[in-house]
């Protein structure tokens, strides 16, 4: 698979991340769920710990990628949603350690699916 980044200002890459990329000579293309803060048993956990909560949703993307045959590596896009957009940017370096500027929407919401969720993360990985 090959990866071109399109980053026509400089300030994105701050924040760990690209305005655009074009994927060519892909095989594989992984369509993720939003990942929560939940455990195995399908439990919100970490109320109210937007850095716990985050790094639950890593772990738990990790372990549908990889179930899947695919790693961090592989993210093009993920799409962020958060009650609270600046606790999130508090915690955004566990983010930008997981990837390699994958292209990013964040949009700060008024809950998730659950009232204890403060952070939801949807990857697009392709291989």
């Amino acid at each position: 698979m090959d990866q071109q980044h399109t980053n026509p200002w400089e300030w994105q890459s701050e924040f760990g991340y690209s305005q655009a990329i074009e994927i060519s000579d892909s095989d594989r293309v992984l369509y993720c769920a939003g990942q929560t803060s939940m455990d195995a048993e399908g439990n919100p956990v970490h109320p109210d710990d937007m850095r716990a909560q985050t790094v639950k949703v890593l772990e738990n993307m990790e372990t549908v990628l990889t179930d899947a045959g695919f790693d961090f590596e592989d993210v093009v896009q993920i799409d962020c949603y958060t009650t609270d957009v600046d606790r999130l940017f508090e915690n955004w370096d566990l983010i930008a350690e997981c990837f390699e500027k994958p292209s990013c929407t964040l949009l700060g919401v008024d809950r998730l699916a659950f009232p204890e969720l403060l952070v939801e993360i949807k990857p697009t990985a392709v291989k």
